[in-house]
């Protein structure tokens, strides 16, 4: 009996936790909440952060983001009004406005997008064939410098020199922003800001415009050759110029520091030579004995040669 008492005591403090905590919600500061009860909204959403109370199993917390939400559209292909086949690339920013409204009306992000992809890519199409390319790439009729034109894109780095620009692209754009924003309010959506990502031909257009760049790639490239041999050919006859120059003047240090060394030799052999001329002339005949050689040859001198003279007399010997 005690057991049973205890375990229904535990099954009710169990559904008082799970009560509890199906009663109660909290908000985050980037949440904004619906309460539905049986499908139907029931009072005011909760915009501010905090924890608040529901009717458990019977009310339903819809929970929507107050931050910005990105919007990515798939490339088009549009036509300008000069009959120019484009690639548009569109890129939006949205929130959700009045979250009761978009639950009514929209329920699901997934909803939300769909309502986007048709209301921003007709707005787009519009003001893209209503519009020549120039209008489209840039701006304003400012001259652009040459780094400027290869920001904005080689495939339209020709059509940016050229054509009067009346809106721009910038005008374009908030036009686009203005007129797509007209139908954002009824579904609870505010619509902040529409850009074009990107312009690009399509793929016909595409392939003469890169072959086009590529023959003039290659005709920088050859310039860029030619201009390098050029260059290397001024360098390597400065540096021939520069190597003839050193080698003669080390030629000419050499000479004189030779003709130096020869005379300082040749004054050291003199006074060497005065100093003992008997053993100057013995020693030069023991260094020619030395350095002589008959392996091809064979001469025949007699005895009485005077190159023998110091090999008939060793002193101390006697004659031999």
């Amino acid at each position: 009996m005690k057991k049973l008492v205890l375990f229904i005591i535990g099954i009710f403090i169990f559904l008082l936790i799970f009560l509890a905590t199906d009663s109660f919600y909290t908000v985050q500061e980037w949440e904004q909440v619906v309460i539905t009860q049986f499908g139907k909204p029931v009072g005011e959403p909760k915009v501010s952060s905090g924890l608040y109370f529901k009717i458990p199993f019977v009310q339903k917390v819809h929970r929507y983001e107050k931050r910005l939400l990105r919007w990515d559209g798939d490339p088009k292909e549009i036509p300008t009004r000069d009959k120019r086949f484009i690639w548009v690339d569109t890129t939006a920013r949205w929130r959700i406005k009045d979250p009761l409204k978009f639950l009514q009306v929209i329920g699901t992000y997934e909803q939300a997008y769909i309502k986007l992809d048709d209301t921003i890519d007709a707005v787009v199409r519009d003001y893209v064939s209503a519009n020549p390319l120039v209008e489209l790439v840039r701006s304003s009729t400012q001259v652009l410098e040459k780094e400027e034109k290869s920001n904005v894109g080689y495939p339209f780095s020709q059509e940016v020199g050229s054509g009067k620009i009346t809106l721009g692209r910038e005008k374009i754009t908030r036009a686009i922003l203005q007129e797509a924003s007209k139908a954002m309010p009824e579904f609870g959506i505010e619509l902040v800001d529409v850009r074009i990502k990107r312009l690009n031909y399509v793929e016909g257009v595409r392939k003469k415009v890169y072959e086009r760049m590529i023959s003039e790639r290659k005709r920088k490239a050859a310039q860029y050759r030619s201009e390098g041999e050029g260059k290397k050919a001024e360098i390597l006859g400065q540096m021939e110029k520069e190597l003839k120059l050193i080698r003669s003047d080390a030629y000419r240090r050499a000479e004189e520091i030779r003709g130096v060394a020869d005379a300082q030799a040749t004054k050291i052999y003199g006074e060497a030579y005065n100093k003992a001329p008997r053993f100057y002339a013995f020693f030069k005949t023991l260094d020619v004995y030395r350095s002589m050689s008959f392996k091809n040859s064979i001469i025949i001198i007699g005895t009485d040669s005077d190159f023998y003279r110091y090999m008939k007399t060793i002193p101390g010997h006697g004659r031999r």
